[in-house]
């Protein structure tokens, strides 16, 4: 006959870390926390899908460097209360959407001229 009966371990299970001063171990962690790195990701600029596609038929790359002066410029947009936004940046043509940090679409120096940009309440030229 078997014995059905389910038998718990009388262990408390304790968070990992000092269960007396709430404060984590200093081995708990190895890099960056959880918080830090959705920080960082919240501050990067996305890719719309259509952005992507723009991208890759006009053959458009970008340089982490590039990347990294977007990042900052949209940023400095949000910290003037910028909502959707025309970025030119060595001959390449952005329209962004600051609140959302994702670009809209991109476009090479020949497919912006004679073009308009409307629905955009700030541009950035660096």
């Amino acid at each position: 006959m078997a014995d059905n009966r389910i038998f718990w371990s009388s262990q408390p299970i304790l968070p990992i870390g000092n269960h007396e001063t709430g404060r984590p171990r200093q081995d708990a962690t190895s890099g960056p926390g959880f918080a830090d790195v959705l920080a960082n990701q919240q501050t990067k600029v996305k890719f719309s899908k259509h952005a992507n596609e723009r991208l890759r038929d006009r053959r458009i790359d970008l340089s982490d460097q590039e990347l990294a002066k977007l990042d900052d410029t949209v940023e400095r947009m949000a910290a003037k209360g910028a909502r959707e936004s025309l970025i030119y940046m060595n001959d390449l043509a952005f329209v962004v959407s600051v609140k959302n940090r994702t670009v809209i679409t991109a476009m090479d120096g020949t497919s912006v001229k004679e073009n308009i940009f409307t629905n955009i309440d700030s541009a950035a030229i660096i």
